[in-house]
């Protein structure tokens, strides 16, 4: 009895030992090494936001810390775009790493001593310049990856692709860019990866924690633009014209009846939200013309073509019972961000061991959307959420400043599960795979 008892102390005491010098587990041990740097380089980008497809600064300091860390360098992908290749010393899969990297058109006010006080023009308007997605803390995390493995290269059994991706929140008018100009310019080729992971800090989830969801995990995003032609008349005798501000009104009321009437909400979330009314030079002139610009967020596709028949239809009619008429154009922005399930399933253990199972949580679908679906449609990916709020607070995060927003804050400390959970994902699957 007391052999086999000892014998199963030894078993036991191995495989611990084993577990602690694992490749993964020197990786975790790395990152935990370099979050002090890189917290710093997430504040040096958050200090110097660029607006889509205007991301060169980023995108060469980006590049110089890939080329010290050994990597192959590519520049200029999809405009300011860069890619990384690290050739790992042992056989193995190919696995891409995704950061989005580009600003948005928000004036900072969080008072933070690294706040962005750049100012730029944007659509005819002043702004100022703001990390206010996270996408800072998105570049930081990768490049930490990227130095980890880097020093452990010998032992990486695979290649790693780091792609830093410009355009997540959509190229300006006229211009192409993103994801999708990535994949058009060859990016999941020479080399071609197997699978991609990427994440997004979430200001709404508690700094530790990790929300992932199998199959449609974020929206569709369409964008739809209505013009709405009446006749010009005097704002004193409305009678002598047709009012396409009236008509306008009342079309953006029936938009919202395809949702809350026509469209079967439990089977899978949708929005329809009206952003944008353009109309009108004087109080007192009844204008010719007005344009709405709105969005339509869907998780199934037979929902989305849907919707948008509905659109077309309700428009059309409301605005030919008033003696109007419309021009209708709807544009598909992004697709569904799929998360492969057969890939997710083999892939929660390992974020369980990161951050812990009681901390890995699986969410609903969200109607934010998420260009990373252009690469999913290509390769199986994953995409996960990280916690970036401050456990302790316990406030919501609409209180603390929530995404797209001036106040827009996360935990720094959050960081380092991203790192740790890229790490993971990528060495497991490549010890699954060799």
């Amino acid at each position: 009895m007391k052999t086999t008892y000892l014998l199963t102390l030894l078993l036991i005491a191995g495989q611990l030992l084993a577990q602690e010098n694992s490749i993964q587990a020197i990786a975790s041990q790395k990152a935990g090494q370099i979050e002090t740097k890189t917290i710093e380089w997430r504040r040096y980008f958050h200090q110097n936001p660029e607006l889509s497809n205007r991301e060169f600064e980023t995108g060469k300091k980006i590049a110089e810390h890939l080329k010290k860390f050994g990597l192959e360098v590519q520049t200029g992908v999809a405009k300011t775009g860069v890619v990384g290749i690290l050739k790992g010393g042992k056989k193995g899969p190919v696995v891409a790493l995704r950061a989005d990297i580009d600003a948005l058109p928000v004036t900072e006010r969080t008072g933070l001593p690294f706040a962005s006080k750049v100012v730029t023009e944007y659509n005819g308007v002043e702004t100022g310049v703001m990390h206010a997605c996270g996408h800072d803390t998105h570049i930081a995390i990768l490049l930490s990856v990227a130095e980890v493995l880097s020093s452990m290269k010998k032992d990486v059994p695979g290649t790693v692709k780091f792609i830093f991706q410009p355009a997540e929140e959509g190229a300006p008018p006229g211009e192409e860019g993103g994801a999708g100009l990535m994949v058009k310019e060859g990016v999941l080729k020479n080399p071609s990866p197997e699978v991609i992971f990427g994440l997004h800090i979430s200001a709404g989830t508690p700094v530790g924690h990790i929300n992932y969801k199998p199959g449609g995990a974020m929206a569709a995003s369409d964008r739809f633009t209505i013009k709405v032609k009446g006749q010009q008349a005097h704002g004193s005798t409305p009678w002598g014209g047709v009012d396409p501000v009236v008509v306008s009104a009342q079309i953006i009321n029936g938009l919202q009846t395809i949702i809350s009437r026509q469209t079967e909400l439990t089977k899978e979330a949708a929005v329809l939200t009206v952003g944008v009314v353009k109309g009108g030079v004087r109080f007192n002139i009844i204008p010719e013309e007005v344009e709405l610009t709105g969005t339509i967020r869907t998780l199934d596709t037979k929902m989305q073509e849907m919707i948008h028949d509905k659109v077309r239809l309700t428009a059309t009619k409301i605005a030919e019972s008033a003696g109007a008429t419309v021009q209708v154009d709807i544009e598909k922005i992004v697709p569904v961000t799929y998360n492969d399930p057969d890939l997710t399933s083999k892939m929660v253990p390992t974020l369980e061991r990161v951050a812990g199972k009681e901390n890995v949580h699986l969410v609903n679908a969200v109607t934010g959307a998420e260009d990373f679906s252009y690469f999913q449609k290509e390769i199986p990916g994953l995409y996960i959420f990280v916690g970036g709020r401050a456990s302790e607070t316990g406030e919501p995060a609409v209180n603390l400043g929530g995404h797209h927003t001036p106040d827009f804050v996360i935990d720094e400390s959050g960081m380092l599960t991203g790192v740790k959970a890229l790490l993971n994902l990528t060495l497991d699957y490549m010890e699954m795979n060799k």
